[in-house]
């Protein structure tokens, strides 16, 4: 039986690749850098702020910055440099995905535990979560901080099962990149691939995903299958 949902947020929860390149693209366009095509950060992306930062200055050029993007030595200040934009504009045009409110509210009903565990930074987490969801929807937020690794890592998951006093076998994990089904997989958790987000079936099914949806209700065929 599943007690808990533990949800990645950018590309599961939330459409924010518009966000997530529009704050690349102020940064690279401010630092004398060529900007990026929106779609080219469903693969930038999924892995945390810096990861981010350093894919998408190697494919960017230079058109009159002092530092070269990619030399590693200087990924450091194109990292503070998106995060200036991105402390800003995080939420630039950023939504819920369709039938997402509605699949929180009925995993509610349904007693289900819920939280979300992000490689997003803690307080912009916390930030598109809070402004996109009723606060009762979740029972905990976390985002990366400097005390649990990133994902794939499964610590954030685990930590997250045991503040809900679930086996790990008792929660599903919902995420929409091979980062997130390593994480769910690696936690022993029931992992479960999404296709309205950033990447394809392909990938999901092959770094392990146990089921795929193509919509947020689906998840609910899954709890019934595993239930009988």
């Amino acid at each position: 039986m599943i007690k808990a949902c533990i949800f990645d947020l950018d590309g599961t929860l939330s459409d924010t690749l518009t966000s997530i390149a529009y704050c690349a693209n102020r940064s690279l366009r401010r630092e004398g850098l060529s900007e990026l095509p929106r779609d080219s950060f469903r693969y930038y992306a999924g892995d945390g702020a810096r990861e981010l930062v350093r894919r998408y200055t190697k494919d960017t050029h230079n058109i009159s910055c002092p530092l070269d993007p990619k030399d590693e030595s200087n990924l450091e200040h194109f990292y503070q440099s998106y995060m200036q934009e991105f402390s800003r504009y995080c939420m630039y045009q950023v939504k819920p995905f369709e039938g997402i409110p509605e699949l929180l509210s009925a995993l509610k009903e349904r007693g289900i535990r819920t939280a979300v565990l992000s490689n997003k930074p803690d307080a912009q987490t916390k930030e598109v979560v809070g402004s996109l969801f009723a606060p009762e929807l979740f029972d905990h937020v976390q985002g990366l901080t400097d005390d649990i690794p990133r994902k794939p890592a499964p610590d954030g998951a685990l930590s997250i099962a045991a503040r809900f006093g679930a086996l790990p076998s008792e929660c599903m994990y919902l995420g929409d990149t091979d980062t997130d089904m390593k994480t769910g997989k690696s936690a022993g958790m029931y992992t479960v691939g999404v296709l309205w987000g950033f990447r394809e079936e392909k990938e999901l099914r092959d770094n392990g995903a146990d089921a795929i949806i193509a919509e947020p209700l689906e998840a609910f065929r899954i709890m019934d299958e595993l239930d009988r």
